[in-house]
């Protein structure tokens, strides 16, 4: 497979706004604004001169700024202590938690359509009480992922030699594509279960396009063309604790 050439990412500031700026070998200028912080980033063609760069931002400022505020004012959660009234999500729910101590096996259940039931051993710390819910939300995508997988590989025509869930501070999904191996964010089971299948397909994708330039948004457009809207769905659950990336 042949790649487009492409430069190392460098940065300019127009209006007071750090700009990401990557030359590709593209014909259409992409600009992006960036959860969690509002990061401005600029896929730029390779024939197209700085100043005519900075001139397409500058006509787009008022936009970027709008949407940098949108991401300021996102709402956040504080660090979670695991105890009793705390706020946890659930595939973009909002769950009460109630913790209870009892000896025994761990074990997380719903109970009705705003509590999550937490039971643990007496004593417990904060870090065993997340690792048990942790565990639970990594044994829900495993049920909910094959079903997903097996309908999007039919549509994209594309077939993943393996797939696995773990914790990434840096991305939502990640490809693997000589391996032909998806790995997809734990925190994922926090989202709608849209946001779910955005990643898994935006993942599928890249196994036809390793780029992100403008064949794979027109697979995205072609496959699943509300993808947008979905995209969208992952900013309406408030960011946790740790401040990671969209990418």
């Amino acid at each position: 497979m042949t790649t487009a050439p492409s430069t190392s990412p460098y940065h300019i500031t127009v209006g007071g706004i750090r700009v990401e700026v990557v030359r590709k070998d593209i014909k259409n200028l992409h600009l992006g604004v960036y959860p969690p912080n509002g990061r401005v980033r600029v896929a730029a063609p390779l024939v197209l001169s700085d100043e005519a760069v900075r001139l397409a931002v500058i006509e787009k400022l008022a936009w970027v700024k709008k949407h940098k505020a949108r991401f300021r004012d996102q709402p956040r959660q504080s660090q979670r202590e695991m105890i009793n009234g705390e706020s946890h999500y659930f595939l973009g729910q909002r769950y009460r938690l109630r913790l209870h101590e009892r000896p025994g096996p761990s074990q997380v259940s719903l109970r009705g359509i705003g509590t999550i039931d937490i039971f643990a051993r007496p004593g417990s710390s904060q870090e065993q009480r997340e690792a048990i819910l942790l565990r639970w939300y990594r044994q829900q995508l495993k049920l909910l992922l094959p079903p997903l997988l097996e309908k999007w590989q039919a549509i994209i025509g594309v077939q993943a030699s393996s797939w696995g869930i773990k914790k990434m501070r840096t991305k939502w999904g990640s490809c693997s594509i000589k391996a032909r191996r998806i790995w997809l964010n734990l925190e994922l089971a926090k989202r709608p279960t849209l946001c779910l299948e955005y990643v898994l397909v935006h993942e599928l994708v890249h196994l036809l396009e390793r780029h992100h330039n403008e064949r794979f948004m027109e697979l995205l457009d072609q496959f699943m063309p509300q993808w947008r809207q979905c995209r969208d769905l992952l900013k309406e659950v408030p960011l946790g604790h740790e401040d990671w990336h969209l990418v």
